[in-house]
């Protein structure tokens, strides 16, 4: 019977020994360990912050934009041909399924003005849904109301990144600013979003959509909008929304059977979904690159392990003679390798988490360190251990005890 207790102290002896050498040995394995809990750290929080932001645009939305415009066999991109109305927006609400809430948008960019100050920014006329469906919550104040659209109020609600940018630490509620030449009152501000990538979802205002068409934009064609934006009930009704929506529109806009539709519809589980598969395998790819380190670290045992059978063959043939079974000297020298793998994983482990939380302090990137990748690591190393020491532990199991004897 094998003593794996006697075993497992002359393991941890003969590491003892070569302190030096242990330690050099360990380190592709710490490197290896550290740079995977590093990296799985940084593609999770990469992960998480997508995930947020996501959730800050809004779920289940369905936008549905305007044709593209020609001129001069030039497409100008969606929104530019004004084919959706404020009727359509209605209809919308009223007959198709799966829907909670429907806003009509319109936008340009404008400057403001307050007193001295000015910004340019993106100005937003659209209803008071708008800002359920896009997860805007008022941070003061107050946000639009249906009388407001009814008499075309010059009211506008505003960003956090507007609001510092026009009144610094003053109060913006009920002072006056220009947008585009024409004075509006304050009567709310929004919590901050924060930025999606290049776009700060601060840094714009928005005013009533009647006010926007009538006194701010202007249009050829009353009553229409560029955007309409619909919430669907429950994730799984948006596709029936988004069907629903489609023929009502052919037959509200009289498409015929092979006519181009004069408006597309993109669904925003599309993107999301885009969007984290993306991360996803970014981050897969960063741990697949840092996993290499681990294979080196491997490498590394194994061969400090052939020269340490090398080293040690007259004290393998000395166990032989007095008893030691070839099973015997080929789980001490896996037992080391394993033990060498084991300690460079647990260091490894310790530098990885350290190393993610000077990442996430630099403000370099968010990282996000799971209990899963770092059994993950420690799993792998040890696996490692035992997959590059067998070899040399099998060379040293096979040897003659007679000839070993003999070695200098």
């Amino acid at each position: 019977m094998i003593d794996f207790k006697s075993l497992v102290k002359m393991a941890v002896v003969s590491l003892k020994i070569n302190k030096m050498r242990s330690m050099l040995t360990s380190l592709g394995i710490i490197i290896g360990v550290s740079a995977v809990i590093i990296m799985l750290a940084v593609g999770t929080g990469a992960s998480e912050r997508v995930q947020k932001d996501m959730e800050s645009m809004g779920s289940n939305i369905l936008t549905i934009r305007s044709a593209s415009a020609k001129s001069g066999g030039v497409r100008m991109g969606a929104g530019t041909k004004p084919t959706l109305t404020l009727k359509d927006a209605q209809a919308i609400m009223k007959n198709a399924r799966g829907v909670s809430a429907v806003a009509s948008v319109s936008s340009e960019s404008k400057q403001l003005t307050y007193g001295n100050q000015n910004w340019a920014t993106t100005v937003y006329g659209t209803d008071p849904e708008y800002f359920y469906i896009k997860n805007y919550e008022v941070n003061s104040g107050r946000g639009f109301v249906r009388e407001d659209l009814k008499n075309s109020a010059k009211v506008t609600v505003i960003g956090s990144t507007v609001a510092a940018e026009l009144f610094g630490d003053l109060d913006p509620i009920d002072r006056t600013i220009r947008v585009g030449g024409i004075p509006f009152r304050v009567i709310g501000t929004l919590k901050s979003k924060g930025s999606m990538g290049p776009m700060d979802q601060d840094d714009l205002i928005f005013i009533p959509i009647t006010t926007a068409q009538k006194k701010v934009f202007g249009t050829v064609f009353p009553g229409t909008v560029s955007m309409i934006v619909v919430k669907g009930s429950d994730p799984d009704d948006v596709s029936l929304a988004e069907q629903d929506i489609e023929e009502l529109l052919v037959a509200r806009h009289r498409i015929g059977k092979n006519q181009e539709n004069d408006f597309e519809i993109r669904n925003s589980a599309e993107f999301q979904e885009k969007m984290k598969s993306t991360v996803q395998t970014f981050a897969i790819l960063l741990a697949s690159i840092a996993s290499v380190s681990l294979l080196v670290g491997g490498i590394g045992i194994m061969n400090i392990m052939l020269v340490s059978v090398t080293e040690r063959t007259k004290e393998i043939g000395i166990r032989m003679a007095i008893g030691a079974k070839p099973s015997d000297i080929r789980i001490q020298f896996l037992i080391e390798s394993f033990l060498l793998s084991v300690i460079g994983g647990l260091i490894g482990v310790a530098v990885g988490v350290i190393g993610s939380q000077i990442v996430q302090i630099t403000g370099v990137m968010n990282v996000s360190i799971s209990l899963f990748s770092i059994l993950l690591s420690l799993g792998f190393s040890g696996a490692i251990g035992v997959l590059f020491g067998y070899y040399p532990a099998y060379k040293a199991s096979l040897l003659n005890p007679i000839d070993a004897l003999r070695y200098e």
